[in-house]
């Protein structure tokens, strides 16, 4: 049995999607059964609840010999790094209470870094947590994920710009939920691997913010659209007038710094084990049909 955590989000649903066609014997976790029912359809046992519940999350790990583990974001919490911390502190009392042995962890580029690093820092923290369970142990590491810039879609739609606190030309390692979820997938289905390891995920190449933001513009009919960097305060502002709570914004504006600086970046680089193979390209015709929908 393997549990998936997150298993109607982006990577998670991947994740379980592939294993039951591996057939494999699955349990998957969530709030919504409705966002559930395809993966029961398919023949998948189901856990409804809220899994920042020690007790809901234990009973939903019992007899599973290996779990999908991971935190979905929650914008509207004003202190991510707490949050993580919840979490974080839920998932260790059902892997110490049901006998999990094996996890694999999403985690994020930059996550060895203590801090700096914006909601990266959350992550960081999980890591070590985890890392002190005595189960074996997988942390996966991808870049900046594609799917992110369909939050930059509105901005587009009402300005005629992208925008953000990335600098323009800053190399930026990006990758692919669906080739997230397709990795963790058959790290779970061979289970071979021992002690505390990580593995990064990373897209055949990195991209340039404003060399995606021209690829984005062609797909949906705008050639000349332009990436423009905010200032790190204009930036916050907007996501505040948005609706983000301050220490949201400002943790975005942390995580930019230091891509910008370098400090989010890979640390084992491009190989056969970590390189991807979606450009970003493909997800961007998935963004132009989204952006047509507005």
């Amino acid at each position: 049995m393997i549990t998936v955590m997150g298993a109607a989000g982006n990577t998670g649903s991947v994740v379980a999607g592939n294993l039951l066609a591996a057939g494999r014997k699955i349990r998957v976790i969530g709030r919504s059964p409705e966002r559930l029912r395809p993966h029961r359809e398919r023949g998948a046992e189901t856990a409804v609840g809220d899994a920042q519940d020690a007790a809901f999350l234990t009973s939903a790990f019992l007899g599973a010999e290996s779990v999908y583990a991971m935190v979905p974001p929650d914008l509207t919490q004003s202190d991510l790094r707490k949050y993580y911390g919840r979490f974080g502190e839920a998932i260790e009392r059902a892997v110490r209470g049901s006998g999990v042995r094996r996890m694999v962890f999403l985690s994020s580029l930059g996550g060895e870094q203590p801090g700096g690093t914006g909601p990266i820092a959350g992550l960081h923290d999980l890591e070590e947590r985890f890392k002190t369970l005595g189960l074996d142990l997988l942390i996966l590491r991808p870049g900046y994920f594609y799917e992110n810039f369909s939050g930059s879609l509105g901005l587009i739609k009402r300005m005629g710009i992208n925008g953000g606190a990335i600098e323009p030309e800053a190399p930026v390692a990006m990758t692919a939920t669906q080739d997230i979820g397709a990795a963790a997938a058959d790290e779970l289905a061979r289970g071979d691997f021992r002690g505390t390891s990580v593995r990064e995920l990373l897209g055949p190449r990195d991209y340039t913010l404003s060399e995606t933001t021209r690829i984005l513009g062609e797909k949906i009919g705008k050639p000349d659209l332009k990436y423009v960097r905010f200032s790190d305060a204009e930036f916050a502002g907007g996501l505040v007038q948005m609706g983000f709570p301050r220490g949201v914004a400002y943790a975005f504006v942390e995580m930019a710094q230091a891509i910008n600086a370098g400090k989010v970046r890979p640390l084992e680089g491009r190989n056969k084990r970590t390189t991807m193979s979606t450009p970003f390209e493909t997800v961007a015709e998935r963004l132009s049909a989204a952006y047509r929908a507005l």
